[in-house]
């Protein structure tokens, strides 16, 4: 995807401001978060993963912004994790890795899955790794034709993390999440659109407009009630059915004090288009 502020390569001979490496610009509602590093395919950084948890935790706290976008310039989505940088193998003690994930790939994934705003992944390339999984733990998932999602992990010998584990077999069943990860084969974007992984595909050139659509809709909805939804669902799939049907009972308890709802239904009493304002 071609951002409007993204105008030239970073240039790699000097440590890049971090605010060229995540772009990132707010309108009509929208946060949109642009992965920058066409060079290097998008493999997030430390401090990239820092900048996108940041601004997530900012889109929950600003009532200005109703729905997130999170994209990337150049061929690819995000190719993994940049591991350059990391401990060498024999400075590690045990607890490192661990630590490292917890603190790193597992606190990416969390920030998008708590986000209280919808966040809509636009995969302009391919998205492995880490980078897989950033755009499957988003609400809906738009992929340009080219896209491919890839679970690189057991072609280089490892476990997947940043939650791979947690959230395919949810999207796809505990088989073909295997087949995914046991070989680490591309899966082009016809094919995660037929498997459930994506919402939808569309031509390369069309997919930042279907993206603004999509999120210029949810922002001009009841964003407190579509919260409150989206956390329903990614709970029901915890717990059990008691459980799910208390939270529901309580969801729709808070969001019946809320301004949007009182709006949605005096709309509809008064046979007219409802106005929501995110509150």
């Amino acid at each position: 995807m071609t951002a409007p502020d993204a105008t030239s390569t970073p240039d790699t001979t000097t440590a890049p401001d971090i605010e060229a490496l995540v772009l990132h610009r707010t309108e009509n509602g929208v946060s949109w978060i642009i992965l920058n590093r066409p060079e290097a395919m998008n493999a997030v950084t430390a401090e990239q993963r820092e900048r996108v948890i940041a601004l997530l935790d900012e889109a929950s706290c600003d009532p200005a912004v109703r729905a997130v976008v999170v994209t990337a310039t150049g061929r690819g989505f995000c190719a993994g994790a940049d591991l350059r940088g990391g401990p060498a193998s024999g400075e590690r003690v045990a607890g490192d890795v661990a630590r490292l994930i917890r603190s790193g790939a597992q606190r990416l994934i969390t920030a998008v899955l708590d986000c209280e705003k919808p966040v809509i992944a636009a995969v302009n390339g391919t998205a492995a790794g880490i980078g897989a999984h950033l755009a499957l733990a988003c609400d809906l998932v738009i992929a340009a034709e080219p896209a491919r999602f890839i679970e690189v992990f057991v072609r280089r010998g490892l476990v997947p993390d940043g939650g791979g584990a947690y959230l395919l077999p949810r999207l796809l069943g505990p088989q073909k999440a295997k087949e995914l990860m046991f070989f680490g084969d591309a899966v082009p974007a016809t094919e995660a659109e037929r498997l459930g992984l994506v919402n939808k595909v569309v031509a390369a050139e069309a997919l930042e407009a279907t993206a603004r659509e999509w999120a210029e809709r949810l922002a001009q909805g009841p964003t407190r009630a579509i919260a409150m939804t989206k956390q329903l669902v990614n709970a029901s799939l915890d717990g059990d059915r008691a459980t799910a049907l208390a939270a529901e009972a309580t969801a729709q308890e808070i969001n019946m004090t809320t301004a949007d709802a009182n709006e949605g239904v005096a709309s509809f009493v008064e046979r007219r288009t409802p106005k929501y304002l995110g509150r």
